[in-house]
């Protein structure tokens, strides 16, 4: 009965070696050197190939389970719970559910063999092109990357909002909230978030976002970093910031499916959840801060209202008015420092959405004008042409004597007419 045997590379090699040995043209001592093995381990090898043939070559414990090995209804229960609860789950993230909900300790590779062997289809690793990475700067806040992400955050359960993202380039520390959208005002809060909780950064590296970049002019953010002395630094492409771009990817996988399980739909809570589990979690297991110094500057001493604000120029009227978003606003008088007519005051909207007019850093009182003030009639009436104010002498002239002679038609400020010249 003709058999067919299934060899590693390994066992073929043993085979050729045992068969020269058989032909006695090599010796024991010589087949167990070229095997590297001992010429005891040898001896029992030989005896195995004369009494089974070449079968007796093959490993002993081919095709039966590994007595190491994890149990058959381990098994059975990990691909039953992936299919059943975790089927949209990676091999690492669905091996800390093991470990957090099911208290089953298994390494994410083993995960990895089995759902591979099961026919899982999220357990592949995509091929992505080999980008030259950048080296991490040498200090914890030097350099934060900063970006906007878009995404069904909530999976359906609400409308499609943005995730503010903030990772130090150092460290890979991160800093997170939800805001509707990308818009200036939720990216000067959670700005001034950040430098209150871990301080002001040397330098911010982002898009070329409207919110951040502007042609020959500076944007709100913009000013606000620049009033901190923060270098702005735009990259060219996505890849250019790849840390966060990278750090996005991350989250929309695992703070989704976080927030899914916590049965979280709204942004509010969402952040709540970001600052009292999440973040903490995140960079506790990510972040490398040991060893890292950090040169984040002390926020102390800064007006942070008055920084993190929509900030604009208006020009005084005669009536010592401003014109502000098609609305009049009326400046109080102030003996402090009050601003002429046709000179400069700074207005700005804080981020609680009040009010405040600045004029050389000194806060104007002040109040709007429900209607286009009206003009002051209480003005003297021009004098008639008759009055004595109006007799001003034009044309006069002086004779040889030092006389004044009035010429014709010039009293009352009436110039004489116009006679044209003779010809000579």
């Amino acid at each position: 009965m003709n058999t067919i045997l299934t060899m590693t590379q390994k066992e073929r090699d043993r085979l050729t070696i045992l068969n020269q040995l058989s032909e006695r043209k090599i010796t024991v001592a010589e087949a167990a050197q070229t095997l590297r093995i001992s010429e005891r381990q040898m001896y029992r090898i030989a005896k195995r190939y004369r009494s089974e043939g070449d079968q007796g070559v093959l490993h002993r414990s081919r095709g039966r389970p590994s007595h190491h090995g994890y149990p058959v209804a381990l098994h059975t229960r990990v691909k039953d719970l992936y299919w059943q609860q975790y089927r949209d789950y990676g091999p690492t993230l669905f091996s800390e559910m093991l470990c957090a909900y099911h208290s089953i300790r298994l390494d994410h590779e083993t995960v990895r063999r089995w759902l591979s062997q099961a026919g899982g289809m999220t357990v592949g690793r995509k091929k992505r092109p080999h980008r030259r990475q950048r080296p991490r700067r040498s200090a914890i806040g030097e350099l934060v990357q900063f970006d906007g992400s878009p995404h069904d955050w909530f999976a359906g359960r609400a409308p499609v909002c943005c995730l503010l993202h903030a990772i130090d380039d150092a460290s890979g520390r991160v800093f997170l909230r939800f805001v509707p959208s990308e818009n200036t005002a939720d990216t000067l809060r959670t700005l001034r978030h950040y430098c209150e909780r871990f301080g002001i950064p040397r330098t911010l590296y982002t898009d070329h976002g409207t919110v951040f970049y502007a042609k020959n002019t500076l944007t709100d953010v913009g000013r606000a970093m620049t009033t901190l002395g923060v270098e702005m630094l735009f990259a060219g492409s996505p890849q250019a910031k790849g840390r966060v771009e990278r750090g996005n990817r991350t989250h929309q996988d695992r703070l989704v499916k976080a927030l899914s399980r916590e049965g979280i739909s709204t942004i509010a809570d969402a952040n709540r959840y970001l600052d009292e589990h999440y973040l903490d979690d995140h960079n506790r297991r990510f972040a490398q801060c040991d060893g890292l110094p950090d040169v984040h500057r002390s926020a102390n001493g800064f007006d942070f209202p008055n920084i993190f604000c929509f900030q604009t120029e208006r020009g005084v009227r005669n009536d010592y008015t401003i014109m502000l978003g098609g609305n009049y606003v009326q400046l109080l008088d102030d003996d402090t420092a009050m601003p002429s007519p046709r000179q400069t005051v700074t207005v700005r909207r804080w981020l609680d959405d009040s009010l405040h007019l600045f004029y050389r850093e000194h806060e104007l009182q002040y109040t709007i004008l429900l209607q286009k003030p009206k003009r002051n009639t209480n003005v003297p009436p021009k004098p008639k042409d008759n009055h004595p104010w109006r007799r001003r002498m034009v044309g006069n002239r002086q004779d040889q004597k030092g006389n004044i002679k009035r010429a014709a038609g010039t009293h009352f400020g009436l110039r004489p007419p116009f006679v044209p010249a003779a010809n000579p």
